[in-house]
């Protein structure tokens, strides 16, 4: 058998996707409560002041944080070993400042742990995942103020406390590589700039942008070693958003194009969290940039002091690089590309590569040695409601089929990979456009784009396909 007997099998989740009660038992304004909702074709917009009447999908998303009984009994069905979830970081510190912890938002996440353990379900939890609390934007302009470092660590020294003995896994912060992007200023980094209204075009500087990322790396360092301290036990781990990307043609032009923009968004920010320093590489960029980090004395040891214990990716998609620009650009998971002509694209544009894993996940492991876990991965997708209720997603189980098959290829290979869990295991809200129509789940939910929907919770055709995958540890994939 290919994968370890122990392989955790399961699924993922973010908070500020799925759980809803935005401004329920104390819950502070994050980053993604002031996002409406948006499209394929048509932005979220970015509303500091709540417009009446303007529909915010993650005030109610899914609404898990009543739900979450039901969901975490129907993964249970599933046979998941492992749930990665979110904990909104403004459930336990409403503005990020406060000196004592928020309660009730301790005690819900105490029930959604003990609700995973219940079922012998290992929770995989990630700190901050794309939803900063908003007053901190408001004050310090998110990440790019030093400050926010130690306000951070109190909530990460809070939660460590707090579900010690119950957690093993964490992850610091999700897909922290898009802050290379424009995009990630705000969900990411927490940065609004004046005259910024449209997500997909957000007002940027990139001195700013790369100095909030340097403040996540020292809050990430300082966070891993503050969980060993706190806990042996603990694992921490990174999160990076991996954007596969081939040269376009065997034109060396092409090929130095390819390179420098692995090294960029690909490599860059793993290589601080998993070696412990800023790599060579990047001084150049930064020197042709006009970008000059602030560090201060202590901050390269930090680095070295705080690597983390294992490297989970997302991975949806491949694209290519070329210098010639005229050539016919993708859409993506927040990097997008240059069109594969082998390969075939989802409803959304996005290229369907199951190869790619494989690949990347023996480019990642020759990279650094230490444990690998797919922690996204997943088809984005139109799901139809049959007349008889059911809903034949077979489009999701071939795309799920054979990533997990390149898997298998890649721990023969000899790659050390831990575990797989597929993005929305349950139907929420898309991070990028802000729609529900883009649905990843195993479980439908009837939850429509204008809000409408009765939240009920059906089983698509994937549903027992997984089930049986998980059963037999991924050597039925029929």
């Amino acid at each position: 058998m290919a994968f370890r007997k122990n392989f955790l099998w399961g699924g993922a989740v973010a908070a500020n996707q799925c759980e809803g009660a935005w401004n329920v038992d104390g819950k502070g304004v994050s980053v993604s409560d002031i996002c409406t909702g948006g499209s394929y074709s048509v932005s979220k917009r970015i509303t500091p002041v709540l417009e009446e009447g303007t529909f915010y999908p993650s005030h109610e998303a899914i609404d898990f944080y009543h739900h979450y009984k039901e969901d975490i009994a129907m993964f249970a069905q599933m046979g998941f070993k492992v749930f990665r979830f979110s904990i909104a970081w403004t459930r336990i510190f409403p503005t990020g400042e406060e000196t004592c912890p928020n309660e009730a938002g301790l005690e819900f996440y105490d029930k959604i742990i003990d609700e995973c353990r219940k079922y012998g379900i290992e929770p995989l939890i990630t700190i901050s995942h794309y939803e900063p609390p908003f007053a901190l934007t408001q004050k310090y302009n998110g990440w790019s103020d030093r400050r926010v470092i130690a306000l951070f660590l109190r909530y990460c020294e809070t939660i460590f406390r707090r579900y010690k003995g119950k957690v093993t896994y964490w992850l610091t912060f999700n897909e922290i590589n898009v802050g290379i992007s424009p995009m990630g200023n705000l969900f990411s980094l927490g940065i609004l700039n004046e005259g910024t209204s449209d997500f997909s075009n957000q007002k940027d500087d990139p001195k700013l942008r790369f100095q909030a990322l340097h403040h996540q790396f020292i809050a990430s360092a300082k966070a891993v070693k503050l969980a060993h301290e706190i806990d042996p036990s603990y694992q921490v781990g990174c999160m990076q958003a991996f954007g596969t990307t081939y040269p376009l043609t065997c034109n060396p032009d092409d090929i130095l194009r390819c390179q420098e923009f692995n090294h960029r968004q690909n490599w860059f920010c793993s290589d601080v969290q998993v070696r412990g320093k800023y790599p060579n590489y990047m001084k150049r960029y930064f020197e042709e940039q006009g970008i000059r980090i602030m560090m201060e004395e202590e901050d390269e040891e930090v680095l070295k002091e705080g690597c983390v214990d294992f490297y989970t990716f997302s991975y949806y998609m491949s694209s290519c690089a070329t210098s010639d620009e005229a050539r016919r650009k993708v859409e993506g998971n927040i990097f997008g590309g240059v069109a594969n002509p082998y390969l075939k694209t989802s409803d959304w544009g996005w290229q369907i590569d199951p190869k790619g894993l494989r690949y990347t996940l023996n480019e990642i492991y020759d990279r650094y040695q230490i444990p690998l876990m797919v922690v996204e991965n997943g088809l984005g997708a139109y799901d139809k409601l049959e007349e008889d209720g059911s809903i034949q997603d077979d489009y999701r189980i071939e795309y799920l089929r054979q990533h997990i098959e390149q898997m298998y290829e890649a721990v023969l290979d000899g790659v050390d990979l831990m575990g797989y869990t597929p993005w929305g295991c349950i139907d929420l809200v898309s991070a990028s456009t802000g729609e529900m129509a883009k649905r990843y789940g195993f479980i439908y939910v009837e939850k429509y784009d204008d809000g409408s929907g009765d939240l009920s919770r059906k089983k698509k055709k994937s549903f027992d396909w997984y089930r049986k995958v998980i059963e037999t540890n991924g050597e039925d994939l029929s």
